[in-house]
Parts: structure tokens; sequence; C-alpha cells
């Protein structure tokens, strides 16, 4: 007779069932582990043995064979630990709990509880990543109830509609399956962990001047739009990239969700904050791979541009990245997600990310310096700019000159800048206006509008048409350019309370689009 277990495995965000399957046979006493597992999987025999001895059970003098079904699927981890000893537990007859009635198959099955969770050599239950995903999975899969780890139980804490149950360690989970002893149990709302009031070191009332990039980083933020800041060395660039996470709206309950279900799955979760409240800021070095920006391994983890989900990836020094690395980055640009391709199987991680480079307009950094001369050779400005290639440009929306401030802008101690708080109101009110807008298209934002959208919430009067005929003309756009044009002027007119695109929302995203160094 045959004992079923569930548990879980992960690819990429996907969540499927997992059954462990557990039959003792009459032979030399030994574990097989069969079912396409990894070495973790594999090595479990060991921590079986003395986690169920350790616990004060008797682990069988016979052979034990164990199978992961469905064997196709690859699994990896050690969190079917708790479920293979619970098989085991329940085959040897300690655990006594009333299983669905024995089916066709003579299999003792129930479909309705799931285990995670490594055994550690005592017995006692250590925590396994991804539980947030599995959790959420399995309840559309349709199981009601799961136990796991106890240090995990607050990041599961946000799932409705399932029992989530915490234990510490294995005598904990057969009292609890024999006489229904207690497991810990926690809920949580999501609402208590996201702050709308957040202070920030960065302010953008601290800024000096640069009130041309202010304003682009306010219609960058209001519409998810990509930005490009060119300027000398110590022109603010870096300045206004620390301050621009002050002015991006709070995060939504599905989003926070969302972004922690990531950083679940990449192991990236602290579990004593279990949810990721604010929008994610990745920065990158220069010297990362395309793996580490993309993501990647045997079994694909989150990259960069996936941890960044619903935040931003700043890239400083935009050039000094590796060509290749950047090229990367097109795809998952102009689509908002990333597949990552392996011989056996190709995974779909989200990334919509808002893109933040900064830059200097040449090797030296004084290109176009009203102060210092530029030293650069022709041949070293070209050189220099090719390491951003048109495509990639084009794909950025916002094309910005951060200019030097003078030395009366610098000494200036009265002037009263905008503050982050004020500015981020404006922000939040315009993501407002495009949720509402687009609740039912499957979208958030105005960067995210589809040629199919723009053609029905951007539309524009003859009189805008020439206009952007004579753009098109003087500024060479592209198809591309030309649709991001329009992404940009609808959200200018959503930061201006507007409900259709006018000549001077146009006139404004041309002048955010037009990037003089290239």
């Amino acid at each position: 007779m045959v004992v079923k277990i569930l548990s879980a495995a992960t690819i990429g965000l996907d969540v499927f069932k997992i059954e462990v399957e557990i039959d003792i046979t009459n032979s030399l006493p030994q574990i097989s582990i069969i079912g396409l597992g990894d070495a973790a999987i594999s090595e479990a025999k060991e921590r079986l043995k003395l986690a169920i001895k350790n616990s004060g059970y008797t682990f069988p003098q016979t052979k034990v064979v164990i199978n992961l079904a469905p064997a196709d699927l690859k699994k990896e981890g050690a969190a079917y630990d708790l479920a293979m000893a619970v098989g085991i537990l329940e085959k040897e007859g300690i655990i006594k709990e009333n299983f669905t009635s024995l089916d066709s198959s003579c299999t003792w099955q129930n479909t309705n509880t799931a285990f995670l969770g490594e055994l550690s050599l005592d017995g006692s239950i250590k925590p396994v990543y991804g539980v947030l995903p599995i959790v959420f999975g399995l309840k559309n899969l349709g199981i009601k109830k799961v136990i796991i780890p106890f240090d995990n139980l607050k990041e599961a804490s946000f799932a409705d509609d399932i029992e989530v149950l915490g234990a510490k360690n294995l005598n904990e989970v057969v009292m609890h399956l024999n006489d229904n002893e207690p497991l810990n149990t926690i809920r949580q709302k999501i609402s208590d962990f996201i702050k709308c009031d957040k202070e920030y070191s960065a302010d953008f009332k601290y800024v000096k001047g640069q009130k041309f990039a202010k304003r682009a980083l306010e219609i960058a933020a209001a519409g998810a739009h990509n930005v490009l800041m060119s300027g000398s060395p110590g022109s603010g660039k870096t300045l206004l990239a620390k301050a621009f996470p002050s002015i991006l709206p709070p995060l939504t309950k599905d989003e926070a969700i969302e972004i922690t279900k990531i950083y679940s799955i990449a192991g990236l979760l602290d579990h004593n904050n279990p949810l990721i409240s604010e929008r994610p800021i990745r920065a990158p070095h220069h010297s990362a791979s395309s793996v580490g920006i993309i993501g990647g391994g045997s079994n694909p983890k989150p990259g960069e541009i996936t941890l960044a989900h619903r935040g931003v990836l700043f890239l400083d020094e935009m050039p000094e990245f590796p060509r290749a690395v950047l090229e990367v980055l097109r795809q998952p640009v102009e689509d908002n997600e990333v597949t990552i391709s392996r011989a056996q199987t190709s995974i779909k991680y989200p990334a919509n990310f808002i893109l933040l480079g900064a830059m200097n307009p040449c090797p030296c950094g004084y290109l176009g310096d009203k102060k210092i001369e530029c030293k650069c050779s022709d041949f070293q400005i070209n050189r220099y700019r090719a390491k951003l290639s048109g495509p990639l440009l084009d794909r950025i929306d916002i094309h910005i000159d951060v200019v030097r401030l003078d030395e009366d802008e610098l000494l200036e101690q009265n002037a009263i800048a905008e503050s982050s708080v004020e500015i981020r109101k404006r922000v939040a009110k315009a993501r407002q206006i495009q949720n509402e807008r687009y609740k039912n298209e499957g979208i958030f934002t105005n960067s995210e509008l589809t040629p199919k959208l723009i053609r029905k919430y951007c539309k524009i009067t003859p009189e805008i048409k020439d206009m952007l005929k004579n753009a098109a003309k003087a500024f060479n756009l592209s198809a591309r350019g030309f649709d991001r044009i329009l992404k940009i002027s609808r959200t200018i007119a959503d930061l201006d309370n507007a409900k259709e695109i006018s000549a001077l929302h146009i006139s404004q995203a041309l002048q955010f689009r037009g990037y003089s160094g290239y």
C-alpha cells in the first residue's frame, strides 16, 4: 500500500503540485529517492534517518522507496524533507491521521494538506525559499491547508482562503496530525506594512536648481518612463537619482505581493520583515554580467531587472557597462518581461521597471561644459558613445542634459525648492488617474500602452498631427520614438489633470525626448 503526501515545486513563479509517494519493500535497509531530484534531495536520505530517529521514532529497517511525482519535472532544494518524513511515519503507522479513504489503487492520500520544510538532524524544521508564491499557488490548486516551517510563517501570513500552520519540529507535526494539537498561525494585513508617509534621506528640496531635470523625473515617476541623464561630473546626476525614489507613489497591495513573491523565490526575503513594502531600487555595479542582470542558472533565478520589478533599475556611468550587458536590456525594456531559455526549460519573469541611466557626455566628462574644456578626441568621443546602441537609446523615453550649476546657484542658501512630498502627491494623483483609466486593460501606467491602446487613449487633433509630422522630420523619429512621444504626452496631460492631449503637452514631450548628445 502506497502513501501519498502533497508538497510543491516552483519553476520561475509558477507553482506545481508534487506528490511524494512512499512505499516500503522487504529488502535490505536503504532509502531510494527517485523523481528527477537534485543533490540536495539525494542527501535527504541521511537527514530523514537521523531526524526521525532523534525525534524519538523508529526508522524502517527495510527498503524505503520515495518517488517525487511527476517524474519529468525537475525538483530542487530541501523543501520536500518534511513531506517525505510525514509519509514514512504514516507508512509505519506512527502518524494515525484519518487520511482520505483508500482509493482504487490501494493508496492512502490526503488531497487537502501540503507539507514544506527542510529537516535538521535533530528533527527541527528549517525555513525554505519561495514559501509565499507556493502558498498562493497551492491555494489556486485547491489545497486547503499547508504546514510550513515556523520561520516562514510571517511570510505566508498574507495568503487568504488557505490555512497556513507553522511547525518548529517534526514532533509538533506528528502531534498535530495525531491529536489535533494546535500549530502556530498568524494573520497579517498588507496595508499595515505599506507606508505612504515614509521620510527619505535624499529629498528634491535639497537639490539646488535643475528645474528641467526635476520636471523630467516627475514625468518619469508619474508614467513609469525610462530616463537617461547626461552631464558633467558633479552636475547632480547621482543626487537626482538618489532622490528619485522619494517621489515614487506607494505600492498597491497587489504590487507588494507580486514583488514579495519574486524576492521569496530569489531567497532575499527577510523572515522578520516578510513583505516588500517599498518600491525596489536596484543599482548594480558596471562589472555585473549579463546573467546577473537578466537572471539565469541551471534553474534560472531572477536577475537585477526582475528584482527591480515595479521599481527602479539605476545604471550609474552607463557607458562603463559592457555593451553586451546593455544590449540584453532591449527586449525586457520593450516587453516588461524576460524569458530565460535553457535546454530543459524556459522561464518567464516579470521585469516592469523604470530604467534610470546616468552618463558623462564624453570620456573626460566635460564635452559642452561652460567652465572646463574637453580634452577628448573625436575618435574617443565616438567610441564612448557607441557603447549605447541606437536601438537601446530609442527605447529610453526621456533624454535630458543635466547642466552644471554656476557659483551663484551653488552658494544660494535661501532658495526654497519644492519638496519630494509635494511632487509625490502629484505623481500619486496621476498614477490614480491611470489606474482608473486602464482598470480593464490589464496595465497600470502610460509606459505600458501598446500601439492598439495608444490609438484608443492618445487621440490627437489635426493640428497635433502636423506638429508631430514636423517633429518626426526634425528629430528623425522612428515608429517607436513616435509612440513614446505620445505616451509621454499622455503622462504630462495626466499631471495637468487634462482629459485630452494638447499641443502644449506634445511640445513639452518633444523637449524631453530630444537629446543633444546623440
